[in-house]
Order: C-alpha cells, then sequence, then structure tokens
C-alpha cells in the first residue's frame, strides 16, 4: 500500500510542476521571445530559426536522445516520470499557446514567468522526475556534482541558450531579459527542492551545560552533543553544547536556555541538509 502511495504522489507532483511550468513559459516568456533556458528555450531558438514548427513538438524531438541516455543512467522510475513530465509540458506548451492573451510587458513577463517556470521544475525534480531535456543532464551531473545546488548546474546549461536567444532573434534586450528568467528560476529551483532540509546548528556557552542539555532532551525532543572547550581569558576547562534543531523549535530553544541560565552565550547558525534520526535520511539519488 505504501509504495502505491508512494507512486501516486510522485506522478500528481510531475503532473502539476510540468502543468505549472508550460503556464510560466506559454503565457508570460513565449510570448516575449523570452525562455528559461534549456530545452524548451532551445526549441523556441530553433523554431524562429526554421521559420515553422511549435516549440513543443521540437521539444519532444530534442529530448529523444537525451531520454535514451537518462533512462539508462538514472533508472526506469525516472525514464517514466520524465516521459511523462517531458509530453505534458510540451503539449501544454503548445495548446496554451494558442489562447489569445495579451502580451505582458516584458520585465514582468520575466519576472512571473522565471518564478513560476522555476515553481514548477522544482516540484518535479523534488518528485525525482524532471521535464527532460537539460534537466536530465542536470539531473546526471548532480550524481557527480553532489555539493553543487541543482539551479547552480541548471544556469550553466541556461547560460548558452540565453546567448543563442540573443543571437537568433538579433535582440540583446530579449537575452537580457531570459538571462534575468534565468536565474530566477534557477533561484526558484533551488528554494522549493531544499525548502524542508533547513534547520539550525545552536553552539550554547553555559556552566549549566548538563541541565542544559538534559532540557533540550526532554522538552524539544532533541538531541545534544557535548564539544570539550577551553575558555581563552581563565584557561578554565568547560563543555559547548552543541544542538541540532528543526527552524521552528529555536525560539523555545533560546527560551529554555534562558531560563536555566541567563547568561548564557548562545549562537545559532543555519544548516543546510542536516541528516540523521529526527531529520532527513540519506539517499544517493537525493538532489
Amino acid at each position: 500500500m505504501r509504495e502505491i502511495w508512494q507512486k501516486i504522489k510522485w506522478v500528481a507532483a510531475t503532473i502539476v510542476g510540468s502543468t505549472v511550468f508550460a503556464v510560466g513559459f506559454a503565457l508570460f516568456l513565449q510570448p516575449n521571445d523570452m525562455n528559461p533556458g534549456g530545452i524548451s528555450g532551445l526549441a523556441q531558438v530553433a523554431v524562429e530559426l526554421l521559420g515553422f514548427g511549435s516549440v513543443g513538438a521540437l521539444s519532444v524531438l530534442i529530448n529523444l536522445p537525451l531520454f535514451i541516455l537518462g533512462g539508462l543512467k538514472i533508472g526506469r522510475r525516472f525514464f517514466a516520470g520524465s516521459l511523462l513530465g517531458m509530453l505534458l509540458s510540451s503539449l501544454l506548451i503548445d495548446t496554451l499557446a494558442v489562447i489569445p492573451m495579451e502580451t505582458p510587458e516584458p520585465l514582468l513577463g520575466c519576472l512571473y514567468g522565471g518564478v513560476i517556470c522555476g515553481l514548477g521544475l522544482g516540484i518535479v525534480f523534488m518528485a525525482g522526475t524532471s521535464t527532460g531535456g537539460s534537466d536530465i543532464l542536470v539531473r546526471l551531473l548532480k550524481l557527480k556534482y553532489r555539493n553543487v545546488p541543482i539551479g547552480q548546474i541548471s544556469m550553466c546549461f541556461d547560460a548558452v541558450v540565453v546567448v543563442l536567444t540573443g543571437l537568433v532573434f538579433h535582440d540583446v534586450s530579449k537575452a537580457l531579459y531570459t538571462g534575468i528568467t534565468v536565474f530566477i528560476c534557477g533561484q526558484v529551483v533551488d528554494a522549493v527542492v531544499y525548502r524542508f532540509d533547513y534547520s539550525k546548528v545552536a553552539l550554547i556557552i553555559s556552566s549549566e551545560y548538563e541541565a542544559i542539555a538534559q532540557a533540550i532532551g526532554k522538552k524539544l525532543d532533541r538531541g545534544a552533543t557535548f564539544l570539550h572547550a577551553e575558555g581563552s581569558y581563565s584557561h578554565r576547562e568547560t563543555k559547548v553544547v552543541l544542538a541540532a534543531v528543526k527552524k521552528q523549535q529555536i525560539a523555545e530553544l533560546k527560551e529554555l536556555v534562558v531560563e536555566i541560565d541567563p547568561n548564557a552565550f548562545i549562537i545559532v547558525q543555519e544548516a543546510h541538509q542536516v541528516l540523521g534520526d529526527g531529520f532527513s535520511r540519506y539517499s544517493r539519488d537525493s538532489l
């Protein structure tokens, strides 16, 4: 039953994400001859060069060899999900493109288009699939360069499409607007994909370290670690409490520490992808 539910979730997420991406592309970017990069952007450039065809149809043709590569390297689920995402987004881009609609002002188009397309791609990436094309190459590179955020990898590919957009449309402004779109899209993708993985790490220096560590375990249901330390002025040995907590727990953590020791020294830092009991688990397929 759990396996069936997991399949339903990633299929639904792929459908929703692909639909959101198509809306952003067809209604905000394409009318202004802008794109979010990737294969859809490359297809838009190809349509302008050839003088015929549609972005959706050319995207499908360009995607075929990339799907073979992605299916062999990443697995059947990624292949099936990405095929669904690619076909659906391509179909919707061509369908939505024929809807009569006033062309948005270029700056608004690139801003809203970048945010909406980034949101759609982020949802698709979280489902463990893609909308095809450069997304497949990005995913493959992410498996090799695991410390680089997926949005940054994507922007490297998209930079080439930005240059081509300016050259083919003979308009520097379109290339500059496309560059803004690509940047915003990449930032939104990272924000969506990694939004749940940000926690807080607190370093607490106090003579009441034992009581503080016990309170963290009892009231916050989080573990604590003692780091052996020495004061630079007093040269007195002490222990520093290290604790990783969820973002919504940080206010409660500070309150309980101050209640135990009003003079405690607290350092709070951002922590990305805390792995282990009570947090997320490591997966080789994770982004």
